[in-house]
């Protein structure tokens, strides 16, 4: 009988960090690429866009053999985007220089940066999430009250942010939505970016007093341009980044590729596996890039909604499919598309549901009366969307 004493049983994770995800192709990069390094980085600029972009399908060879390390490794892509967007980012962290990522949700923004903090500095965790209710302690550091009160101010007592942490180490540090946090705790950045130093008044006196940023340090940040208005940047503070814009994907056979293989891995997380058909996923990806541009692929016009149709809804939405087929099966999972449609599209503004009408009426009955046998039942499965 299986033991049901949960203390001394490892603990599964949903899902790991890329530095560990991804730990054989960085210890195979970093012996692979032996060029000059900048200071603190663990992988050369041109190794940490292999570790991005991918190989190309070419395997790589190890200039001499490891113990530990296979001899020959294809370098996946992780990141589907312009290879030229990634050097800029590297040449930027590799200047020392904040990086800001921006674009429309869902472009993987987020993943992208944390994908570059695992290749330059080995950790992507020295992440502080932003929000309206993030404070300047966040960015800076904070107390352990109990220590404070029995010591008063010392080292000991002081509690690193994730950002005072990469500071000493020489490391990224990450700030998701940097948009969210308000003004004042952004301009707690501006001094950090300029100075490369945090002064800490209550250890005045003493060598503690202030904590100069090792070499390496530096800071990507993410921001939604659909967001730009909750708390806008200031002046002084754009200027410590450079703005590097994350498009959506621009291959839809790029796009479906990517959408099938997050899926695929969700679908397995949940202890199942994906057997949604590619005609299916064909037919989301079209949709969901057809209503983003406000234009079909045939060159019809398309009325946009003004949620948000990004690829990381479709890969969400293709999760759902594979996880209804694999645990509730029974009748063609295309037959649940426009549920799901309907409950992506309805999230901020209620006519958006006649906007998904109107794509309806328009592209998606024009290509069934085509001929197409898939779009054909897309177009019999209107009524689900009432």
């Amino acid at each position: 009988m299986p033991s049901t004493d949960t203390a001394t049983a490892p603990t599964a994770r949903q899902t790991l960090p890329a530095e560990e995800r991804h730990a054989t192709e960085l210890a195979f990069l970093a012996a692979h690429d032996e060029g000059p390094r900048p200071p603190g980085w663990r992988l050369t600029p041109r190794a940490v866009i292999t570790f991005v972009c991918g190989s190309g399908g070419e395997s790589l060879q190890l200039p001499k053999p490891h113990e530990t390390l296979p001899d020959r490794l294809e370098i996946a892509p992780k990141f589907v985007g312009e290879r030229a967007l990634v050097e800029r980012c590297v040449v930027t962290l590799a200047g020392e220089r904040g990086l800001l990522l921006v674009g429309e949700p869902g472009t993987a923004k987020s993943m992208l940066s944390e994908l570059l903090a695992a290749a330059v500095c080995g950790t992507s965790a020295l992440t502080v999430q932003g929000t309206a209710g993030t404070t300047e302690d966040a960015l800076r550091y904070g107390w352990n009250y109990a220590l404070l009160l029995a010591q008063g101010p010392t080292p000991q007592a002081l509690v690193d942010s994730p950002v005072l942490s990469a500071m000493r180490t020489g490391r990224v540090a990450r700030v998701e939505e940097i948009t969210r946090c308000l003004p004042e705790v952004q301009d707690a950045l501006v001094s950090l970016l300029s100075d490369r130093r945090i002064s800490v008044p209550e250890l005045s006196g003493t060598g503690d007093a202030q904590v100069a940023a090792a070499p390496g340090f530096t800071v990507i940040a993410t921001a939604n341009l659909r967001d730009r208005g909750v708390s806008e940047m200031s002046a002084a503070l754009k200027r410590r980044f450079n703005f590097e814009t994350v498009h959506p994907i621009a291959d839809i056979d790029a796009e479906t590729t990517l959408v099938r293989r997050q899926a695929t891995a969700a679908v397995e997380r949940a202890g199942a596996a994906f057997a949604v058909d590619d005609a299916v996923l064909d037919v989301l990806v079209t949709v969901f890039r057809d209503l983003r541009a406000g234009r079909s692929a045939e060159g019809w016009d398309v009325e946009r909604p003004g949620t948000v149709l990004s690829t990381a809804e479709a890969v969400q939405v293709a999760t759902s499919l594979g996880v209804a087929t694999a645990y509730l099966p029974g009748g063609d999972v295309l037959d649940l598309v426009p549920g799901h449609l309907l409950g992506v599209v309805r999230k901020d503004d209620p006519a958006d549901h006649a906007r998904l009408l109107g794509y309806w009426d328009g592209p998606v009955r024009r290509r069934a009366e085509d001929g197409s046998p898939t779009w054909r039942r897309l177009w019999d499965l209107r009524e689900n969307l009432r």
